[in-house]
């Protein structure tokens, strides 16, 4: 009897940086990616904005690629004839859409030592921006749960799935870590601790600290200019996304030219530009509906 693998929790940022392939060597024997985080992976439950959807098949025999935003960065899933019931509900989706996930990993490796990873869906829902918020907070407390693990794995002289199951994780969650642990050197937490941070804090603004009105003595105190610099970039996002909704009088989307020029009556060069559309690319608040426009979600 074959067992169904476990549907994975798992954020774009961390799945994106896996590069550790795992093939089975029996006949049908799955495959499996590993995550720096030691998720061992076969398949993953995803939940987040459908921005870019297209049948690069044809009429006959489709094949859909879609990418997928989260908090923290993108998914990219491909869909076609041997996927019957998501390729079916994939084209009936009008992009922007907040959707559900559930499917296997992919690989491609173009070359040595590079590899890249997408999803094969099994299916796909619509869903509403409750319940993607509520996968982004469940997929902070695996993630965490998974950092946690890795920071007793890192306090062993040389970890083993037998050492971490004492200490209560699930075995496919110690056999991950162990592999994760030989393969992912110098890793570090912190940069996965900040993903989870920065998707609570997009999704839950009343965390964040609010300092109205505390100004400190000491102008060049450091909590002062992080204050200011982080009210600076929800502000240059707002008057990029006030601009492009201006430009989007068709509905098609707003040319990145436009934009260009647009921003720079406000004092905001091409470079600044950039980065404020790709902060908003990976928050799922703006997409390309065709190369060269941004449009609003």
């Amino acid at each position: 009897m074959i067992t169904r693998e476990i549907a994975w929790r798992l954020f774009a940022g961390e799945y994106n940086s896996s590069n550790l392939e795992l093939k089975g060597e029996a006949e049908r024997a799955p495959t499996y990616i590993v995550s720096p985080l030691g998720a061992l992976v076969n398949r993953v439950f995803i939940v987040g904005v459908l921005t870019d959807l297209e049948n690069i098949g044809s009429g006959e025999e489709p094949l859909w690629r879609a990418r997928v935003s989260d908090p923290t960065g993108t998914f990219y899933v491909s869909s076609g004839q041997y996927q019957p019931e998501a390729t079916a509900a994939l084209s009936k989706i009008e992009p922007p859409a907040f959707v559900a996930i559930v499917g296997k990993t992919r690989t491609y490796s173009p070359g040595e030592g590079t590899m890249y990873v997408s999803i094969r869906p099994e299916k796909v829902v619509l869903v509403d921006a409750r319940l993607r918020d509520y996968w982004v907070l469940e997929t902070c407390k695996a993630t965490l749960r998974r950092i946690e693990a890795m920071t007793d794995a890192k306090e062993m002289a040389t970890p083993t799935i037998e050492e971490l199951l004492k200490l209560g994780y699930p075995k496919e969650l110690a056999d991950g870590v162990v592999r994760s642990f030989e393969h992912y050197k110098d890793l570090d937490l912190n940069k996965y601790r900040s993903m989870v941070l920065d998707a609570l804090k997009y999704l839950l603004p009343e965390y964040q600290i609010e300092a109205e009105g505390e100004v400190a003595e000491n102008a060049s105190a450091p909590e002062e200019i992080e204050e200011a610099e982080a009210e600076s970039e929800e502000e240059k996002e707002e008057k990029v996304l006030a601009i492009i909704s201006k430009l989007d009088k068709g509905g098609k989307g707003a040319a990145w030219d436009e934009i260009v020029d647009e921003v720079a009556k406000v004092g905001m060069d091409k470079g600044a530009l950039e980065e404020v559309t790709n902060s908003l690319l990976d928050k799922g608040m703006i997409y390309e509906p065709v190369l060269g426009k941004m449009k609003r979600i």
